[in-house]
């Protein structure tokens, strides 16, 4: 069924009701509108006065009057002929309700509308008469519902997909680009994890105790590991999509390290510190008491780690290819 808004007489209905002390939820079944259509009226339209508070309150007519100024409100587009021709025409050269309602003062159009208005006018019956919809980048013929047209990229956003990771992190031309994870223990460790990080191109690894798996401390200890490095040692970091990592953004405002992002559940995607885990869950297994670790038994599994030669390196350690690197880089 269309929706329809209230109307006066449903309003008085409303205001006789909720005066006779009537629930809000026998007040929808006795007009036929759901109860959170109710709640939502009761408080967009309730009438509120600051100095005489006792006057407050919700009355039909008053109701009535602030629909109609927010209705008349969202259809300036319909009223007002050179305002809609020229939005019309700047959606047709492909911009966007945001760029268009930003411009209007610089275009010197005499009346502003938001964004949200234009989106409405695309989307009522007439802008759907003229097939506005096809000129926006999503193209749909209909509006998503408001609350799921919150992106599901703002945490890890399609620009740092690793999908768009340049070729050359791909294929270890460069040096500085690391991959980074969490090594998960037993649940009676509580919080505590180790992070594990690696250098793409050197199989350099590092290792380091997180007490808290908050992002913003993950962050922050990792920032700690990196500042000693120069800055083109840490050009560039891969995560998947954990929740640790949602404070990626610390990264590149604090120490100009760019971040990418597997997709969801693919974290075979950053194989290399995958493989690390692996190897250094030899010295670290699930039931490892991480309490007792110290810097020293941290600092001794990386050394072990990183002085073991590996074929992928022509038999060089991760140390030796790593230090040659950093030599590169005076």
């Amino acid at each position: 069924m269309a929706h329809t808004e209230l109307d006066l007489r449903e309003r008085r209905a409303i205001e006789d009701m909720l005066n006779a002390k009537v629930p809000v939820s026998k007040i929808a079944a006795e007009i036929g509108r759901h109860r959170s259509s109710i709640y939502r009226e009761i408080k967009r339209n309730g009438f509120e006065d600051e100095e005489l508070p006792e006057l407050s309150g919700y009355y039909g007519i008053v109701a009535q009057r602030e629909a109609s100024k927010r209705r008349a409100r969202r259809r300036k587009l319909i009223r007002l002929e050179d305002l809609r021709d020229h939005v019309v025409a700047q959606l047709k050269i492909g911009w966007t309700p945001e760029q268009i309602a930003g411009r209007l003062g610089h275009d010197d159009q005499p009346v502003r509308v938001s964004h949200e208005t234009i989106y409405a006018y695309v989307y009522s019956p007439e802008g759907q008469s003229e097939q506005l919809a096809r000129h926006l980048p999503s193209r749909r013929k209909k509006r998503r519902p408001r609350y799921a047209r919150r992106p599901s990229g703002q945490v890890f956003p399609p620009d740092r997909s690793i999908h768009e990771r340049p070729d050359y992190v791909k294929t270890r031309e460069t040096f500085g680009e690391w991959e980074g994870d969490l090594m998960i223990f037993e649940r009676s460790q509580g919080t505590m994890n180790v992070a594990s990080l690696v250098e793409r191109k050197t199989r350099f690894a590092v290792l380091f105790r997180n007490n808290d798996r908050s992002s913003t401390h993950f962050i922050n200890k990792l920032m700690d590991v990196m500042e000693p490095l120069p800055q083109p040692a840490w050009r560039s970091i891969t995560f998947d999509r954990g929740f640790e990592f949602r404070a990626w953004r610390k990264l590149k405002s604090g120490i100009g390290t760019d971040s990418w992002f597997c997709d969801p559940q693919a974290p075979w995607q950053k194989g290399s510190v995958e493989n690390l885990n692996k190897r250094a869950r030899r010295y670290l297994p699930r039931d490892t008491q991480l309490a007792a670790l110290s810097n020293r038994n941290m600092k001794a599994i990386c050394d072990r780690l990183n002085g073991t030669p590996r074929k992928c390196l022509g038999w060089r350690t991760p140390t030796e290819a790593f230090r040659e690197e950093m030599m590169k880089l005076r």
